[in-house]
């Protein structure tokens, strides 16, 4: 029996011998015979294909695979070679040759493909009501929104039909969906994941984005995903993201004015997202009030302004040819596209570089910042029956992240009284997503909740976690008076270094004042040591060497172990500084020694 699909579960299973790809498969089909009626599937699992795929991979065997047999579900308006890409339009279906660079990637690794999903059409939309294929279904109450576009990209993992799966993110459809369903969605900075052989709905800001059980996996598969690929003009290469907040004790966190917050008379919506900004404060953040009038400023334009000319573009040779092919409200806005004048889209650009303007300031006083995901969750009928009004509600909180070059992450909140969940969303600038993703998997592990509807355990944390994109940064211990508030502090903080944690050493040290009186010493034994009080500060690997070279004899920097286990660079003294040095290890700690 398959207790989980998260990664690390699954890998643990296949080295022990109880579960093989094979096995998997056959549990996976019987598993998405159950839910004939959610719409989740376009080109649903198919028997054959996924067994000799399962066979390859016994036959190849796990090294070198990083998601070796691990299942997933591809967006259908991306492609999967030998299988037809529909985007929900029938008429528009075309079988490629090849997959999509990210799908070649996963493949690569190991991954198995299950099929592919259904979602709104030529993803225009975020409530998964907009295909002729059916309206998918809310994995915890039918009567409801799954979320869109990557609509069934989200059921299928919500209710373990796969272990993670590719969405688009143009206006939060990689994230409103992860919120009406109990998962993590991210959507990565523009770029970093190839779009080559992806349709596009607004080729100049779409996004791969991953829905997955736990921070942790997304990240690993974030990792095989990523790179700079030459056939994809917009693509990019991953940039150093600097200070890692979400593995730092203290951080902050932008939260919107109350005025600028708007849950659509959700009281339940309301409650859930307070209680996130207070967890967030529980686990180190401090809150900062910001000014959001910008932001929505910016979403506005999306499709307030002539950015749907760029889903006009991409389809408009067929959408020209055979409108009526198109789901109504499809048309509607597709078609809409063809209206504004170049002198328009100039407009909107100026109009956007200043907002761009507006917002940047926030990003001096915070690291992050945190937002509903969605203001609340419809029914299918509350949607149908105004279709655009009810849409516009659905994005107010994500149109504008990728117009602004931002990455973020949608994590869960919790339930509402009635059982549905929903979510919140921290995002940051351009490059960030490894503190994101590290944040949201701090916010994980401090409820220990499972994801998705139908996984009855919390997410399996890998042994050793994936490190997508180093940070550029150089982590170092101090002991002495470079500690927060001692007189040498500024060394660090003029360089930009940022206070990670308060911790110890392992026990294995002596701990001297050197006889000048102003510094410490920390030596290395073999007996008779102790647990040293001490900081993890982190600063740009361009600044470590100017840092370093002023430090003087007879302390340098070496390699100290924290009481973790964990090694980092750190302040340690040669062994001829300590004659006529006295010996304070029974301190433990040069501030403890200061106050005596």
């Amino acid at each position: 029996m398959i207790i989980s699909l998260t990664i690390p579960a699954l890998h643990a299973a296949y080295r022990d011998g109880s579960l093989t790809p094979t096995a998997l498969i056959e549990e996976l089909l019987a598993r998405s015979a159950r839910y004939p009626d959610h719409a989740i599937w376009i080109t649903p699992p198919e028997r054959a294909r996924l067994l000799d795929r399962a066979r390859e991979l016994e036959a190849h065997g796990m090294d070198d695979l990083p998601l070796y047999g691990v299942p997933f579900a591809i967006k259908d308006n991306i492609d999967l070679a030998g299988v037809p890409t529909t985007c929900a339009c029938p008429d528009y279906a075309y079988t490629p040759q090849q997959s999509a660079t990210v799908v070649q990637k996963l493949l690569d690794a190991g991954a198995i493909a299950m099929g592919k999903t259904n979602l709104d059409q030529f993803a225009t939309g975020l409530n998964g009501t907009r295909s002729p294929y059916g309206a998918c279904r809310n994995a915890f109450n039918p009567d409801y929104i799954s979320g869109g576009s990557s609509s069934g990209s989200a059921v299928a993992v919500a209710l373990g039909l796969a272990s993670f799966s590719l969405g688009t993110d143009t206006a939060g459809s990689g994230r409103v969906p992860a919120a009406f369903n109990n998962l993590v969605g991210l959507k990565a900075t523009c770029g970093l994941i190839s779009t080559h052989g992806v349709v596009p709905a607004c080729r100049s800001l779409d996004v791969v984005s991953i829905f997955s059980l736990s921070a942790p996996d997304a990240q690993q598969v974030f990792a095989v995903a990523l790179g700079e690929d030459a056939a994809d003009a917009y693509s990019r290469a991953a940039l150093p993201h600097g200070f890692d907040f979400g593995r730092a004790a203290q951080f902050r966190f932008g939260v919107p004015a109350r005025k600028d917050l708007q849950f659509f008379g959700d009281a339940e919506s309301e409650r859930l997202f307070d209680a996130a900004v207070e967890r967030l404060k529980r686990l180190g953040g401090e809150a900062v009030e910001i000014d959001f009038a910008p932001f929505m400023d910016t979403a506005r334009l999306l499709y307030g302004g002539p950015w749907v000319a760029e889903r006009y573009q991409a389809i408009r040779a067929f959408v020209d040819a055979k409108p009526e092919a198109l789901f109504p409200v499809t048309r509607e806005i597709t078609l809409g596209g063809a209206k504004p004048l170049a002198a328009d889209a100039f407009a909107a650009q100026y109009r956007l570089r200043d907002l761009q303007r507006q917002c940047a300031p926030v990003w001096d006083v915070v690291d992050c910042i945190v937002t509903p995901t969605a203001g609340t969750i419809y029914t299918r009928a509350e949607m149908l029956a105004e279709p655009l009004a009810r849409n516009t509600d659905l994005g107010l909180y994500t149109n504008f992240m990728n117009l602004l070059d931002y990455a973020a992450i949608a994590v869960p909140a919790g339930f509402r009284a009635d059982g549905l969940p929903l979510g919140i969303t921290l995002f940051a600038p351009a490059h960030q997503d490894v503190p994101l993703l590290h944040l949201a998997d701090l916010w994980q592990d401090d409820r220990a909740l499972p994801c998705g509807a139908v996984e009855t355990e919390p997410p399996v944390k890998p042994v050793s976690p994936v490190v997508a994109i180093p940070s550029g940064q150089v982590r170092v211990a101090v002991v002495g008076a470079h500690l927060s508030g001692l007189p040498l502090n500024g060394q660090l903080t003029s360089r930009g270094a940022r206070l990670l944690r308060a911790t110890r050493t392992a026990p294995h040290y002596k701990f001297y004042a050197l006889p000048d009186g102003k510094r410490p010493g920390l030596i290395r034994v073999v007996s008779g040591g102790a647990s040293i009080a001490c900081e993890v500060w982190e600063l740009p690997a361009t600044a470590f060497g100017s840092f370093v070279a002023g430090i003087p004899a007879p302390l340098g920097i070496g390699s100290v172990q924290l009481e973790d286990g964990s090694s980092v660079a750190g302040f340690i003294c040669e062994g001829i500084g300590i004659e006529g040095a006295k010996d304070i290890t029974a301190l433990a700690g040069w501030k403890a020694y200061l106050q005596t």
